[in-house]
């Protein structure tokens, strides 16, 4: 960024905060996933540098697909995330099965809505509780909370493994899965594992309404900042955008514009800035934001009921263009998944669950294309099969990659405003690394490196 004059803040004296030298070097940012940078150089009242920076290393997992049979490319993909292991597996099969002309039963499909939401529940019940709540309540870490919260902790703790044991009852293990395959599931759960799973998810009721109630009381700390961005999102005519659907543009002005996942490219429009080595993404604006609080914006009214009443409780509405309200969507999400989780078991067990169901087989061998949310949010797998079945090549693109250049517009335009409020530096620090936290990024995810041109 270039050198950038503070305006309207002239009446200040010369003793006012533009006046004062600020120098913010994080290096790296705690309590997200991965490495990331912010700098700031502020002397007399002229912004020299305002960065979010992305260092980190490439890790070539479009390379490693290449030349793998299509039974193997979701084992492979979902190690791009430890965290939204499941999210790549869903994405990886989508976009295989649409290259082999492979459709899959209403079974499997509850069955991988059911994951999906399981994979978004863990990770919010992560994020909302050990990452973003010491910033609520004015510690460094969830350790404090020990033994200043520890009813909270507690509760905490038992979300976290409900979320863990919902994604292994289904897929194996929720880290990784081993039980989806394409054309559908190599195992099905039992009536007895999901009426189980039911239960614990009804049991958890009291442990959402308090975390509720914790969300409530800490509401006023959540700095009030806004900043009108494009968000980007599925829209599923099935169920809230999670697991499948069109691609959906919500601009400034509340029009929302659909687009079919095959022109994902025409969305993200990747390019390459000086400050990260994930690249950027830009679709109708300079930049556009994904995760929890864009596919609200988007889908508000597929919600249900419950998870509506949660956000009128908080006084969540939108169209909101804070992006620290993402943390407030997130855990609305959380209670949407588990009660229509409840009701996706309900479905099953009234349809009758068929252990005995077999994959579906491949039809034909092409490109194909596949997208799903995950927790951070949309995500793209594509692939092209050669006539026996093994991948000529693939491209995905990060929920993270896409958010990279909204936080950094966020700091751009944020960065101005704390310093004509007078913060002081560790003020500034602390709310920029909040701001970067909120958006629950997971830096490491990136796929895609510099541009590279080899010169003779």
């Amino acid at each position: 960024m270039g050198r950038r004059k503070i305006k309207d803040v002239h009446s200040q004296s010369k003793e006012g905060c533009q006046m004062k030298n600020i120098n913010i070097d994080v290096h790296h940012l705690t309590r997200v996933e991965g490495h990331g940078n912010i700098v700031v150089n502020i002397k007399e009242g002229t912004i020299e540098r305002c960065e979010w920076q992305i260092p980190e290393a490439p890790r070539f997992f479009e390379a490693m697909i290449k030349g793998r049979h299509y039974s193997e490319i979701q084992r492979i993909v979902s190690r791009i995330c430890g965290i939204c292991a499941v999210g790549h597996t869903l994405a990886s099969l989508k976009a295989t099965e649409n290259a082999l002309g492979v459709t899959i039963s209403e079974q499997s499909t509850i069955l991988r809505r059911i994951l999906k939401h399981a994979e978004n529940f863990d990770s919010h019940i992560l994020h909302i509780y050990f990452l973003v709540a010491p910033d609520l309540l004015g510690v460094k870490s969830v350790f404090p909370l020990v033994e200043t919260h520890k009813d909270v902790v507690k509760i905490a703790l038992r979300l976290k493994r409900l979320g863990h044991e919902w994604g292994s009852i289904l897929a194996g293990r929720t880290t990784h899965p081993t039980k989806c395959i394409p054309g559908g599931w190599s195992m099905i759960p039992t009536e007895k594992e999901l009426k189980q799973l039911k239960q614990k998810i009804i049991d958890s009721v009291s442990d959402v309404e308090e975390t509720l109630k914790v969300l409530i009381s800490v509401a006023p700390n959540i700095p009030d900042f806004t900043r009108k961005t494009e968000y980007i999102g599925l829209i599923d005519d099935y169920e809230y955008g999670l697991y499948d659907g069109m691609i959906g543009s919500l601009t400034p002005d509340g029009n929302i514009n659909k687009y079919n996942v095959s022109d994902y490219r025409s969305i993200t429009n990747e390019w390459v800035s000086p400050l990260s080595t994930a690249k950027y993404t830009k679709h109708f604006m300079d930049s556009y934001m994904v995760g929890a609080l864009a596919r609200i914006n988007i889908n508000y009214d597929r919600l249900h009921s419950k998870a509506k009443e949660t956000a009128e409780a908080i006084g969540f509405k939108t169209l909101c263009f804070n992006p620290y309200m993402n943390s407030i969507a997130q855990f609305i999400e959380c209670v949407h998944s588990a009660y229509i989780t409840i009701g996706y078991i309900d479905q099953l067990l009234n349809i009758g669950v068929n252990t005995e169901e077999k994959p579906t087989k491949p039809t034909k061998f092409g490109r194909g294309f596949g997208s799903t949310e995950v927790p951070r949010g949309i995500l793209f797998h594509e692939y092209e099969y050669d006539e026996e079945g093994f991948c000529k090549g693939g491209n995905c693109v990060i929920p993270t990659n896409q958010n990279h250049a909204n936080i950094q517009k966020d700091f751009e335009k944020i960065v101005p405003e704390l310093i004509k409020a007078d913060k002081n530096e560790d003020q500034i620090e602390l709310t920029l690394s909040m701001l970067v936290r909120a958006y629950d990024p997971c830096i490491s995810c990136s796929a895609h490196y510099l541009d590279v041109v080899f010169k003779k």
